[in-house]
């Protein structure tokens, strides 16, 4: 009877295939993302560039530029504000860092102790600057708002007014009220002349204009 023995050596176990280990910063490593903030500050700059630039406009051909504090004012009643007001004026939300560059170098630029706060801001294209700011006092009236949202101040002619000195604006004469003033003097005696004269500069001037334009009116006309 054969006897079987079993081998002394047993085969040798082939080795288990190596796993390629990643470093923790490489396999937490994020995918590739679009460059998101980079498009939207481009967006923001070119915003930014337009706002400067439609206030640019705006001044073309302005009388009177002021501000407005429309903090806590609605959309609505910004619009209602808009629609209130003549065709010649055009109401403005923008940020002050953006007027101010806008009004960099210009006599506008007076308005500078504006800058602060929420403002919006009026540009009048008409030398009838009482029209022009008569659509603003009657919405504080009705809305009650005469303390909380008044003017900030305003540039006329290169000059600023404070909140305290809106009066005299909003008490000039009309075109066609300075125009009478300077015919009755040039029709009556030279002391009504002389009177009329002595007015502010600016008045006199629109007159005598308003008269010289009548003038040439009348002489195309004969």
């Amino acid at each position: 009877m054969e006897t079987s023995f079993l081998p002394t050596t047993l085969p040798t176990a082939k080795p288990l295939p190596a796993f390629r280990t990643l470093s923790t910063a490489a396999s937490l490593r994020p995918h590739p993302r679009p460059r998101t903030s980079t498009i939207r500050a481009a967006i923001t700059r070119g915003r930014k560039e337009e706002t400067v630039a439609t206030v640019r406009e705006q001044l073309e051909g302005c009388y009177l530029l002021a501000g407005i504090k429309y903090e806590g004012l609605t959309v609505k009643q910004l619009q209602g504000i808009r629609d209130a007001l003549p065709e010649t004026c055009s109401l403005l939300v923008a940020k002050n860092t953006l007027v101010g560059k806008a009004i960099e170098g210009t006599p506008w630029e007076a308005l500078n102790p504006c800058m602060k706060g929420m403002n919006a801001w009026l540009f009048v294209h008409t030398e009838e600057v009482p029209t022009a700011l008569k659509p603003y006092r009657a919405f504080q009236k009705e809305e009650r708002v005469e303390e909380t949202n008044d003017f900030v101040g305003a540039v006329f002619e290169g000059k600023f007014y404070g909140p305290g000195d809106f009066k005299a604006l909003e008490t000039m004469p009309s075109r066609a009220e300075l125009y009478a003033k300077l015919l009755g003097a040039l029709q009556g005696p030279a002391t009504s002349l002389v009177t009329t004269l002595q007015a502010p500069a600016r008045d006199v001037v629109a007159v005598l204009s308003a008269y010289v334009r009548k003038l040439e009116e009348e002489a195309d006309s004969a």
